[in-house]
């Protein structure tokens, strides 16, 4: 047995009035219209219906019913003046006591959105992932690694005192957190050439090494933690001064032929290891790598306040007045140099840079890194390639 249901003009299951009388199908429809749900289909034909509403084939009979009362006569489908409701009958079951529908809830479309809106771009974000710049002296191109954020920086400045032939270069390795490498990355320029121009041209090295003291010296005023490695290269007065602290490497091609311009400040190295040792510091092989108080696997870098007593700031340097035969000068990070030889950097960059029409450095510096990081390297990468036949 089956019965019928008259279910109110709710907004939950009634769908609006409106949306009925605009069509002309409706308004020449039977008195009430019968909307029948196929999926509450009774599974016997109800006895019970009125022959008004009868069930079709493509309308197959159901126990629930929704009835919309005919318009009056006279009144326009299109009017915007409501229809008067039908006065209420004890004696007529389908009769439809009409409400006022609830106002309609305004949901803002982002309210709606799997995540929080993207931020605003900053400095700080873009350094995330990865830095990609090119000019006609300079490529630059930093990829991070498997870390939360990246920790390398790098800097860049060209025409020193108005001159193009002059710039300084860098690569800036921080751990233990970006801030000591993007500190040096915004002071180390201005404390070393700071230094070169108040003194005579034979005390340049003398010059870089108080330049970078001076750098460690106002990072640790900061009281912040972490530290970084550091390399840099110094156009000068057709001078190439190359310098660094830690295991970021300076690599230049000699005619095709890889030539290191620094030493990685390891603790693995012999003079370093019996510095450490001579001021009561040790060091440890810790799973395959010598450290530092079984702590830093480098000697020397900017900040490490905690190890300062044995990981300084002093760096080494060399000078070589700028040939021909120099071609291109490589400034990367340790995250290349544990993967790639010397001679390999070389060797993929030159292909891309020297004795072709169109050269691509930048192109160049991206194969290196993919090499790099297709050997295994998770480290954050950083190569800053610089055109030595731009300062001659």
């Amino acid at each position: 047995m089956s019965c019928s249901v008259a279910v109110s003009n709710s907004p939950v299951f009634s769908p609006s009035s409106s949306l009925f009388l605009n069509k002309p199908s409706i308004l020449s429809s039977p008195e009430a219209l019968t909307l029948s749900l196929s999926h509450l289909k009774s599974s016997q034909p109800s006895s019970s219906s009125s022959s008004s509403s009868s069930p079709t084939p493509s309308s197959p009979s159901s126990p629930f019913r929704l009835r919309i009362p005919k318009p009056p006569t006279g009144l326009s489908a299109s009017s915007s003046a409501p229809a008067p409701a039908p006065a209420a009958s004890s004696s007529s079951p389908s009769t439809v006591f009409k409400r006022k529908r609830p106002a309609k809830l305004d949901i803002p479309v982002g309210s709606w959105s799997s995540g929080p809106p993207p931020a605003t771009p900053s400095s700080a974000a873009a350094w995330r992932e990865l830095v990609e710049v090119e000019s006609e002296a300079y490529s630059v191109y930093c990829k991070r690694g498997r870390r939360e954020a990246m920790e390398d920086r790098y800097s860049a400045a060209l025409n020193l005192q108005g001159d193009p032939k002059q710039a300084f270069f860098g690569v800036f390795d921080g751990h233990g957190g970006a801030k000591a490498a993007e500190f040096a990355a915004d002071n180390l320029e201005k404390n070393i050439l700071d230094e070169v121009v108040r003194r005579d041209d034979d005390e340049i090295e003398e010059a870089v090494k108080h330049g970078y003291l001076n750098t460690d010296f106002d990072f640790l005023k900061e009281d912040s933690r972490g530290g970084s490695c550091c390399v840099t290269a110094l156009i000068w007065k057709g001078n190439l001064v190359v310098s660094n602290v830690g295991d970021c490497r300076a690599v230049m091609s000699r005619g095709g032929a890889a030539e290191a311009l620094t030493s990685d400040h390891r603790p693995s190295r012999e003079d370093e290891r019996n510095r450490i040792e001579n001021l009561g510091g040790y060091v440890d092989l810790c799973h395959g790598v010598w450290r530092i108080q079984g702590s830093l696997a480098v000697s020397r870098g900017i900040g490490d306040r905690h190890l300062k007593q044995w990981v300084i700031a002093e760096p080494e340097t060399k000078v070589l007045q700028i040939q021909p035969e120099h071609e291109f000068l490589i400034l990367a990070s340790d995250g290349l140099w544990d993967k790639v030889s010397n001679q390999e950097a070389v060797d993929a960059i030159r292909p891309w840079c020297v004795g072709v029409d169109k050269p691509e450095p930048l192109f160049a510096c991206k194969k290196l890194v993919e090499v790099a990081a297709s050997r295994g390297s998770f480290d954050d990468i950083s190569v800053v390639l610089i055109q030595l036949g731009s300062y001659i």
